[in-house]
């Protein structure tokens, strides 16, 4: 008999089930990774869009400033001054109050159709409206670093969310 190789057939057998199994296992586990990262970024776009839309696609959109006069709790208001034709003067809309909106200053706005309550406008409206989307980014790279194992993937996923994050922090200050 020769030493390379194996003493029964069966014994090859069993090896080949073990790498195959394994292959199975593997690929499932790539499969399971990827539909969460997928859903996390889908996630990321469905809570980003909701402000971006009204950012984003300002056409026949009433766009303006509003001076920020009070703050209480999650909201900040003011008096609304029209930039756009068919746009008109409210005393009172509503923005959310954040890091980005503090009271005594002018901001660039956009009213949501049919309501009282008003996003940034400009690129650092555009890119806070994404923060969610940036968040979600990172969050996905750790997913496809731990389970699909594709680091090269993560890495680029990781900058794009940590840019994102950044500028839209340097964007609003």
């Amino acid at each position: 008999m020769i030493p390379a190789m194996p003493a029964t057939a069966s014994t090859a057998r069993k090896g080949y089930a073990r790498h195959a199994s394994a292959s199975a296992w593997r690929y499932w586990r790539v499969a399971a990774m990827g539909a969460v990262a997928a859903l996390i970024l889908f996630a990321g776009v469905w809570g980003s869009w909701g402000t971006a839309q009204h950012v984003m696609l300002t056409r026949g959109r009433e766009l303006g400033t509003v001076a920020v006069t009070a703050c209480a709790g999650d909201t900040c208001t003011g008096p609304f001054r029209p930039m756009s034709a068919g746009a008109r003067a409210r005393a009172h809309v509503q923005i959310a109050r954040s890091v980005a909106v503090h009271q005594g200053r002018t901001y660039d706005v956009v009213v949501k159709p049919g309501t009282d309550v008003v996003v940034r406008s400009g690129p650092g409206g555009i890119l806070y409206a994404w923060v969610p989307l940036g968040g979600a980014l990172l969050l996905a790279s750790v997913v496809v670093a731990g389970g699909m194992r594709l680091t090269r993937l993560a890495w680029v996923l990781a900058g794009s969310g940590a840019a994102l994050l950044t500028a839209a922090f340097a964007a609003v200050r």
